[in-house]
C-alpha cells in the first residue's frame, strides 16, 4: 500500500511547450519575454483536437530514445538530471573539504565514498550480515519470531525516494502522523506489508504479463538464496513465495486501501492480542521500540488479523526463508555485484523494462540524499533556491488559492453551510515553498567510509527513532515530508498543508524569464494540483484541522460523488495499451486534483493580467500557451513494461493521459478551435468540473 491517507500524495513533474494551432487574435509580441513554449516539441500534422499530447509533443516523442539506464524519459528525467548534477557537487566537495568527524559534511563524505567502495564491498562479501542471518537462524519460539518482526518494521515515511528497488523485511509498516480523530496528538499508523513484489496483484492476477512476473520473481528469490550460500535454494524461495502468495491474499486491494473512513480503526493495545491472535504482541511492540504505546490506528484491520494469523499457522523454516530472503533483498545495492546485478536483472530489466544499471556514481547520489537528505538540503537550498524565486512562488500560491476560493464562493450546486467549512480549510492551508522553515532534527547516526551495509542500517534506524520519537506530542503543520533536492510536490491532508521543493521549480516548470502564461500552466497547474488534493475523494474527508470528519451536507456529496463517477468513467474509457485500460477509480483523487488545479491555475493566470489583455507571444496567444506549457510538462515516454506497472500500481494517471486534463476546461476548445467530430471534443454536459 503506496497510497493512502498515509503515504502523501506524488505529483509529477513538466516540460516546455510548442504549438502551431493560433487563434485567429494576433497582436504584437513582447520583445525580451521567453513564451516558455517549446516550438520544436511540435507535432504540427497532429490535431489538438484529436489527440493534445500528440499534437504539444509529437515530434519529440517520434525521435526521443529512451536511455538503457532508465525506464522512462521526459521533462521530469531531464530537471531531476539537475537536481543530481548540483547534488553530485555538494557531496563531491563535502569529501574534499576534510571535515571533522561527526559533521555532517563528513558523514555525506563518507556515505558516498561508502557505497562507490566496490572493492571493499567484494573482498566484505556478505559477512556484514551475518549477525542478522545467524539471529534468524537461532529462531525457536513464534514468541521469538513475533519480536524479530517488531525489530524489523521500518517506518513507511518515505514513498518517493527507495535507494534500493525492494522493500525491506517488514511484516508492517508504521506511519506517525497526527491522530484522524485527535488532531492534537500524534499516533502510530500500522499498514500492510510483507511482498517482494510492489503489489498483491502482482501475486494474484490471472494476466500472463503477471505470471510471467512470478516466474521472473521465484528464480530471483532462489538465485538470492544461492549466492548467500544456503542449501537448497530452490526449495527455499518455493516457501517463500508460496508464504507470500498467503500474505498477499491477506492484503486489502489499492482502491480500499485509499479509504481513510475504513482505515480509520482505533485500536487499543489489548485489541492487538485480542484481535489478532498470533503474534506475540507485547514481545512485537517492545521489539519495535514502543513498549508503552497504548493507542493506534490499525488501517488494515482484517489484513492484521490475517497477517498474525499467517505467523502462528505457517511453519518456522518458512518464516526464517521469508526473513532471510528479504534481509539480504534490503541490501542488495551495498553488496558484492552479484546481489547487485541479480536485484537490478530482476526489478530493473525484468519489472519495468530496463536493459542497463544506472552508473555507481549515480546511484551513490541518490543513496546519499536518501539516508542524509536533510544536511545535503541545507546546502541544496542555500546554493541553488534564491529568496526571489521563493517569493515568486509564494505570489503564485497566493493568486491560484484566491482563485480556488472564489471558484468555490461561485459554485451553485454547494450549500452555503458546506461552503464556509470548505473556504475555512483553504484559509489555513499551510504552504512550504523551497525548503522547510525548521529543519528536522533526525538522531544522529555514525557513518563510516568502510561500512556501506552498516550506515544503510543505521540511517533506517535513525528514521524510524525520528519518527517515533514524535508520538505522544502535538503534531507540527509545518513539518516537511520531501527534501529541497526532490522533483516533486506533495499534499499532507493530515497536516491541511502542502510542500513544493526547491528542486521542481525550475525550468521548464518554473523559469522567471518565462511570461506568466508558461509558468501558471506548468508549475502553477502542479501547484493548483496540490492545493486541489484537499479536496479531493480523500482530502475532502478532512476538516480545517485534518480531523476525518463529514463537513458536507447530504446533498452537495451526492453531487460531488457523482462528478467522480464521472471523471472515473472517462478515465476508464482510455486503452494505453491493446487490451489495457487506466483504471478510473484507483486513480481518481489525482485526475480530480489535476482537472481542479488545472481550473483553478487557468483562473489565476487570467487575474494576474490585471484586465489587461494577455499578449501574443511568438505567435501563440495567453490561452494557448498556458494549455501548450501544461501539456509539454507531462512530455514523457515509457517503457511497455514500466506503464503496465504503472496501471497496475500507481494512483496516478500516465503522463500522456494527464495531458488529457484539458478536455474538461472550456477556454482549451475556445484556445484552439475544438469542435464536434474531433476525437477529444466533450459535449458541454460532459465536461467535469468537481470544483
Amino acid at each position: 500500500m503506496k497510497r493512502s491517507i498515509l503515504a502523501a500524495m506524488l505529483l509529477a513533474t513538466t516540460a516546455g511547450g510548442v504549438a502551431v494551432w493560433q487563434s485567429p487574435a494576433i497582436a504584437q509580441a513582447v520583445m525580451g519575454t521567453k513564451s516558455g513554449v517549446d516550438q520544436s516539441l511540435i507535432d504540427r500534422n497532429a490535431r489538438p483536437g484529436d489527440d493534445f499530447n500528440a499534437y504539444a509533443n509529437g515530434a519529440w516523442l517520434k525521435t526521443a530514445e529512451i536511455p538503457a539506464d532508465r525506464s522512462s524519459i521526459g521533462v521530469g528525467v531531464d530537471v531531476s538530471k539537475v537536481a543530481e548534477e548540483r547534488n553530485a557537487n555538494i557531496i563531491q566537495n563535502a569529501g574534499a573539504a576534510k571535515a571533522k568527524p561527526g559533521t555532517d559534511l563528513q558523514r555525506i563524505a563518507d556515505y558516498y565514498a561508502a557505497y562507490n567502495d566496490t572493492a571493499g564491498i567484494e573482498a566484505r562479501g556478505i559477512a556484514p550480515l551475518r549477525p542478522q542471518l545467524n539471529a534468524i537462524a537461532a529462531l525457536k519460539t513464534k514468541a521469538q519470531l513475533s519480536a524479530m518482526l517488531g525489530a524489523n518494521m521500518l517506518a513507511d515515511t518515505d514513498p518517493f525516494n527507495n535507494n534500493n528497488y525492494a522493500s525491506t523485511n517488514d511484516l508492517f509498516g508504521l506511519f506517525v502522523s497526527q491522530d484522524l480523530n485527535r488532531p492534537t496528538v500524534n499516533v502510530p499508523y500500522i499498514m500492510q506489508g510483507g511482498l517482494g513484489l510492489p503489489d498483491r496483484d502482482y501475486y494474484l492476477s490471472s494476466s500472463k504479463e503477471m505470471a510471467s512476473l512470478r516466474d521472473g520473481y521465484k528464480a530471483y528469490l532462489a538465485k538470492l538464496f544461492k549466492l548467500a550460500g544456503y542449501s537448497d535454494p530452490q526449495a527455499r524461495a518455493d516457501r517463500v513465495f508460496a508464504l507470500e502468495m498467503k500474505i498477499a491474499a491477506a492484503q486489502t486491494d489499492i482502491i480500499t486501501a485509499q479509504d481513510a473512513h475504513k482505515g480509520n480503526n482505533p485500536w487499543k493495545r489489548a485489541d492487538f492480542a485480542r484481535k489478532a491472535p498470533g503474534i506475540d504482541w507485547n514481545a512485537f511492540w517492545t521489539a519495535a521500540g514502543l513498549p508503552k504505546q497504548q493507542d493506534f490506528i490499525n488501517w488494515n484491520p482484517e489484513t492484521t488479523t490475517k497477517l498474525a494469523a499467517l505467523v502462528a499457522s505457517e511453519p518456522m523454516a518458512s518464516w526464517q526463508d521469508w526473513l532471510v530472503f528479504h534481509q539480504i533483498n534490503g541490501y542488495t545495492s551495498v553488496l558484492p555485484k552479484a546481489f547487485d546485478d541479480a536485484s537490478f536483472d530482476f526489478y530493473g530489466k525484468e519489472l519495468s523494462g530496463t536493459p542497463a544499471q544506472r552508473p555507481r556514481d549515480k546511484r551513490a547520489i541518490a543513496a546519499v540524499n536518501g539516508a542524509l537528505g536533510d544536511p545535503v538540503g541545507k546546502i541544496y537550498a542555500a546554493k541553488y533556491f534564491p529568496a526571489s524565486s521563493k517569493a515568486a512562488i509564494q505570489t503564485m500560491v497566493k493568486n491560484i488559492v484566491a482563485a480556488f476560493d472564489r471558484r468555490i464562493q461561485a459554485l451553485d450546486w454547494m450549500a452555503p453551510a458546506t461552503k464556509v467549512e470548505a473556504r475555512k480549510k483553504l484559509a489555513v492551508l499551510k504552504v512550504g515553498v523551497g525548503y522547510p522553515d525548521k529543519w528536522r532534527a533526525f538522531p544522529y547516526f555514525a557513518v563510516a567510509a568502510n561500512d556501506p551495509v552498516g550506515n544503510l542500517a543505521r540511517a533506517r534506524q535513525s528514521n524510524y527513532r525520528y519518527h517515533i520519537g514524535k508520538l505522544g506530542k502535538a503534531p507540527d503543520r509545518s513539518e516537511w515530508w520531501m527534501t529541497p533536492q526532490t522533483v516533486n510536490a506533495v499534499n499532507l491532508p493530515l497536516q491541511n498543508a502542502l510542500n513544493f521543493p526547491a528542486a521542481i521549480l525550475y525550468t521548464p516548470y518554473y523559469d522567471n524569464g518565462f511570461e506568466n502564461a508558461a509558468n501558471y500552466g506548468a508549475i502553477g497547474a502542479v501547484i493548483g494540483h496540490e492545493i486541489s488534493h484537499s479536496f479531493d475523494n480523500l482530502g475532502s474527508d478532512f476538516d480545517s484541522t485534518g480531523r476525518l470528519r463529514n463537513w458536507w451536507t447530504p446533498t452537495d456529496l451526492a453531487r460531488f460523488e457523482a462528478s467522480g463517477k464521472a471523471l472515473s468513467d472517462q478515465y476508464d474509457a482510455y486503452e494505453v495499451l491493446p487490451g489495457l485500460h487506466a483504471k478510473g477509480e484507483q486513480e481518481l483523487g489525482e485526475n480530480i486534483a489535476d482537472t481542479a488545479g488545472l481550473t483553478a491555475s487557468y483562473e489565476a493566470y487570467h487575474a494576474s493580467l490585471g484586465g489587461k489583455p494577455s499578449p501574443v507571444i511568438d505567435g501563440l496567444t495567453g490561452d494557448q500557451r498556458f494549455f501548450l506549457a501544461f501539456a509539454q510538462s507531462w512530455r514523457t515516454k515509457m517503457r511497455e513494461r514500466s506503464i503496465r506497472a504503472r496501471v497496475a500500481t500507481d494512483v496516478h494517471a500516465l503522463a500522456f493521459l494527464r495531458t488529457e486534463t484539458v478536455r474538461n476546461l472550456d477556454a482549451w476548445y475556445d484556445a484552439f478551435g475544438i469542435k464536434p467530430g474531433d476525437k477529444r471534443y466533450l459535449a458541454p454536459k460532459d465536461r467535469v468540473h468537481v470544483w
